[in-house]
């Protein structure tokens, strides 16, 4: 992971600032201030966020789980993130491509990035803030039990609702990405 320099992270907190409060509807009763000092005393998480933001994840600050505790800065961006787009879902998969294998895996920039891979109930209930990927698709975290048989799940938004999907594991896509978060605590 590439660490950013402090002139860098001082102007991409400052970004994440106004993004937060031009969006403040994606985080109602979240103080900046608390949020601010995580990321002062984090910069592995701050390289992170900075992966998401580089790659086109335009992360904020939202709840995607079911209570207070679950405060996360997630991938906003409208469509799948452009700089995450076209990668099959794991190293396996991507292992198994004779021809034409993609750059990379889903789960191994998620390794290297420290990154989660927002599951289904996450997926939905960012759906319910924002309305993203009516354009294009995410991969999503998928059980053991599908991947173990070959599969991989993902999510779009399409006629006003969510769909779950699924597709092998090895395909990829160039209108399909990912969504990542990074926990603050």
């Amino acid at each position: 992971m590439n660490e950013i320099t402090k002139e860098e992270k001082n102007i991409f907190i400052s970004n994440l600032e106004k993004r937060f409060f031009k969006n403040i509807i994606r985080h109602p009763n979240i103080n900046w201030n608390e949020i601010q000092s995580c990321l002062q005393k984090n910069e592995n998480i701050v390289n992170s966020i900075y992966y998401m933001e580089i790659s086109g994840g335009e992360p904020d600050v939202v709840n995607i789980g079911d209570n207070e505790k679950n405060i996360c800065f997630v991938d906003c961006s409208k469509e799948s993130p452009k700089g995450r787009r076209s990668l099959c879902y794991d190293r396996e998969a991507l292992l198994s491509r004779k021809d034409y294998p993609p750059k990379n895996s889903v789960i191994d920039i998620c390794k290297e990035y420290e990154l989660q891979l927002l599951n289904e109930n996450q997926y939905k209930n960012l759906q319910k803030i924002i309305c993203v990927d009516t354009s294009t698709s995410s991969w999503i975290h998928t059980p053991k039990s599908i991947r173990d048989l070959g599969g991989a799940i993902f999510a779009d938004y399409r006629y006003g609702q969510v769909f779950i999907y699924h597709n092998t594991a090895p395909s990829y896509y160039a209108s399909r990405g990912f969504r990542a978060y990074v926990k603050l605590s």
